[in-house]
């Protein structure tokens, strides 16, 4: 915690006793990192928690993971559609499009009731929702601010994040740093930690018995866990990509579960390609959405993990999992020492295969780890905000 206080600190006074905090999350990724700091602040009676869900969290096509979010019992102040039926280019535009103008309303409605609004990471529609809220100056604090991930146009969006908050909450110190460098100051810039490695900790891990009950996979079979994105800056290529990837896999003798796509440009043709693959083989297993409590699981049992997901650099060495890391959309990050770094090609696919099987569990140390990264998140809050009355 000591870190995360040495940032110089800009407090924010607010009038009510009880703080009204509101959280966006817009798909099953950004909701499995927040629920630590959910639970905790859910449980903190300083705190009024509500939720603006939006996104693929409502769309039946990505698992309509909002009744998750209502099996969980938290408060959601809005429900937004915001996803269209297309994947390419001028659909994610179009997106971008729908989503601010229905955030503008939101936000024209509660621009006097929330005292600050969490935001995460980097995808489009969280750009798309937070750059809404910039005429109603509306507090924003921003989760996983400074990081680089070259693979993706989510980099570009994740620093706009970084400008449009007030609190910023990284995941290491360099990433802190770099922080400063986009806002132009040190105020309210704290390293905590990743928030989602508090999981590990709070979330019971399925046994392999009761993995098989709730999924119908027996986990007890060798098992590689694929997770593998588009790369949204080389789009054109993600075919000749996914193609690669289950070229490798078709060699494979393990089990393997692959785990569906985000809604991100070319995500639809890459589920056909998966789901044809899947149909055709046996040994092959598609799942739309784990929830974090059976992917650790999964990640936790599976020999290793294959794919270009930001899991695989920030939770799997907590886990003990060597990843082989294929392609750019991952570059830029920091990374532990269980990353393999392969091209997309089914070659250096399938000989990270055999090194990863040969090197069996990783027991090095996870760059991103530094423990109770939600409690030091509220401790800060309680630091920064300050009320009226006090």
């Amino acid at each position: 915690m000591a870190n995360s206080l040495e940032a110089k600190v800009k407090s924010i006074t607010v009038e009510k006793s009880k703080l009204r905090v509101g959280l966006l999350t817009s798909s099953r990724a950004d909701y499995g990192i927040y629920q630590p700091l959910l639970r905790k602040l859910n449980a903190d009676p300083l705190f009024d928690l509500r939720l603006i869900v939006f996104g693929t969290h409502l769309s039946y096509q990505h698992g309509y993971t909002i009744s998750e979010i209502e099996k969980d019992g938290f408060a959601i102040d809005h429900r937004i559609e915001t996803v269209v039926e297309g994947d390419t280019e001028k659909d994610i535009a179009e997106s971008m499009a729908i989503t601010m103008q229905k955030f503008s309303t939101v936000w024209e409605q509660e621009k006097e009731n929330y005292d600050l609004v969490f935001c995460l990471g980097d995808r489009y529609e969280m750009f798309a929702a937070v750059a809404a809220s910039v005429p109603f100056n509306i507090r924003m604090a921003h989760l996983h601010g400074g990081e680089t991930t070259l693979g993706a146009i989510d980099n570009k969006f994740r620093h706009c994040l970084s400008l449009f908050s007030v609190i910023h909450f990284t995941a290491t110190a360099d990433y802190a740093q770099r922080v400063k460098e986009i806002i132009g100051n040190d105020e309210n810039v704290f390293n905590v930690g990743a928030l989602s490695l508090d999981n590990l900790k709070d979330v019971e891990l399925y046994s392999k018995e009761g993995f098989n009950q709730a999924f119908g996979i027996d986990i007890l079979k060798p098992t590689v866990l694929v997770t593998f994105h588009p790369e949204t800056v080389s789009v054109e290529k993600n075919i000749d990509y996914v193609k690669e990837l289950i070229a490798a896999l078709d060699e494979l003798e393990e089990q393997i579960v692959i785990t569906m796509p985000n809604a991100d440009t070319m995500g639809n043709a890459m589920r056909k390609e998966y789901q044809q693959f899947i149909d055709g083989k046996e040994n092959v297993i598609g799942i739309e959405h784990f929830g974090i409590k059976g992917y650790f699981s999964c990640m936790k049992y599976a020999a290793y993990l294959l794919g270009n997901t930001s899991s695989g650099i920030i939770e799997a060495a907590s886990l003990n999992k060597y990843v082989i890391n294929v392609g750019d959309r991952q570059k830029g990050r920091a990374v532990s020492e269980n990353i393999i770094q392969v091209a997309p090609t089914k070659h250096e696919i399938l000989v990270a295969c055999k090194k990863a099987k040969q090197l069996g569990e990783y027991i090095g140390r996870n760059s991103y780890y530094q423990g109770n990264v939600a409690d030091n998140i509220i401790a800060v809050l309680k630091k920064v905000i300050v009320k009226a009355t006090n």
